[in-house]
Parts: structure tokens; C-alpha cells; sequence
């Protein structure tokens, strides 16, 4: 029996400039959007979202997806920082102190009761949006091809980005990296709750 690998059943082709290239050619650029504490809004503030929230929906002409990713909290780098403080504490109280606290949020955390959630929205693009322009199925991008259809791609990321900020959230643009390490980590997720991720080769980073 042939041997299969993940890569053959992902949709993504190449991962290039920030922007993913998929199978069939069309495009993806991806923004993380803060989270916002909804329930502590006034009934003022809270119409106020949603009529903005409604507003940015109304606007759009094109498709997005909004993807809600809920991972345990990873706090490995301020675990290890406790270790460092309590290894280098001299007064032996505020030593026995700082690891039963170290124990205390390790054990806290390994009972999965801490959750962060990190919310995606996905925005589209193909290129025979624009006029004149086709591509066949069988062949790839050429230069022109993927900077034109990448520059209307960002456009479109810039009003979806806009839209959301006046929700009152934030918005960032995943860069090549980030994005690789967001793949990755949905594929290893145990690797990636403690905070491991592959060392990328700068070559393959653009």
C-alpha cells in the first residue's frame, strides 16, 4: 500500500508573501482579530457593536470565513521564568513559596481548565476576478499574475480589517511565518500548547 502523506490532503499549495496559494489556484489571506469582552459592555456600548458588527456584514461583496480556535492557554515561557525566580530565591520560605505556586498554575493549567480563544477571519480571492485575466487549472502562477491578484487580495483584507475596527477589535495581517506555525500547530496540537514549534528555514520565508 502506498504511503500517504498530511500534505496530500491540505488545499494549500504554497505558502508565499503572506498569502496562501491553494490547489485550484485561488487565493487566501488570513487576519487574527482580538477577542472582546462582550458581557462587560454596557446595553449602550453592546447595540453599538452589533449595529457595527451588522454595518461591516452588510458591506462586504465578497465571502469571508470566521474561524474560532480555542486552545489551552500555553504559559510554558512563565512557568520556566517561575523556575529561574524560585532557583535563585535565597530565602528558603519564599522559596517553598514560589514552587507551590509553580505547582499550583502547572496543575491548573494540566487540568485544562484555562482556554484562550483566538478568532481568524479568512478573506478570498481568485483570479478570474479580475478582467481579462485566466488562468488554466494545470499551470501556475506567473510574477504578474500573483502580484496583481495579491494586490486586490490586500485591498480587500484592508476594508475587512477597517470594518472590524470599528467594532472596537484588533486586526493583524499573518505574515508567511505566522501562518506556517498556524497550519502546523492544527495538525500538532499537543506540541503546540507547551509552546513548540519547527525552526522554519529562512528560505522558504518570503
Amino acid at each position: 500500500m502506498a504511503e500517504v502523506s498530511t500534505q496530500q490532503f491540505l488545499e494549500i499549495e504554497q505558502i508565499r508573501e503572506g498569502v496562501l496559494l491553494l490547489k485550484n489556484k485561488s487565493l487566501r489571506g488570513v487576519l487574527m482579530i482580538s477577542s472582546l469582552n462582550f458581557a462587560l459592555k454596557s446595553a449602550d456600548e453592546q447595540q453599538a457593536i452589533i449595529y457595527q458588527f451588522q454595518n461591516f456584514l452588510n458591506s462586504l461583496d465578497f465571502p469571508v470565513e470566521i474561524v474560532v480556535q480555542s486552545r489551552i492557554l500555553n504559559i510554558t515561557g512563565y512557568l520556566d521564568k517561575l523556575k529561574e525566580i524560585e532557583t535563585a530565591q535565597k530565602n528558603e520560605l519564599m522559596k517553598i513559596q514560589t514552587a507551590e505556586y509553580r505547582k499550583f498554575i502547572s496543575d491548573l493549567v494540566a487540568g485544562r481548565q484555562i482556554l484562550s480563544k483566538i478568532f481568524f477571519v479568512t478573506i478570498p480571492f481568485t483570479l478570474i476576478e479580475i478582467p481579462k485575466i485566466g488562468i488554466k487549472k494545470e499551470s501556475g502562477f506567473n510574477e504578474g499574475q500573483f502580484q496583481r491578484a495579491k494586490s486586490q487580495l490586500w485591498q480587500r483584507m484592508e476594508f475587512a480589517a477597517l470594518g472590524l475596527r470599528r467594532c472596537g477589535l484588533q486586526c493583524s495581517f499573518l505574515n508567511t511565518q505566522e501562518l506556517i506555525e498556524l497550519f502546523w500547530s492544527l495538525y500538532h496540537p499537543e506540541e503546540a500548547e507547551v509552546g513548540y514549534y519547527p525552526e522554519i528555514p529562512p528560505e522558504i520565508i518570503r
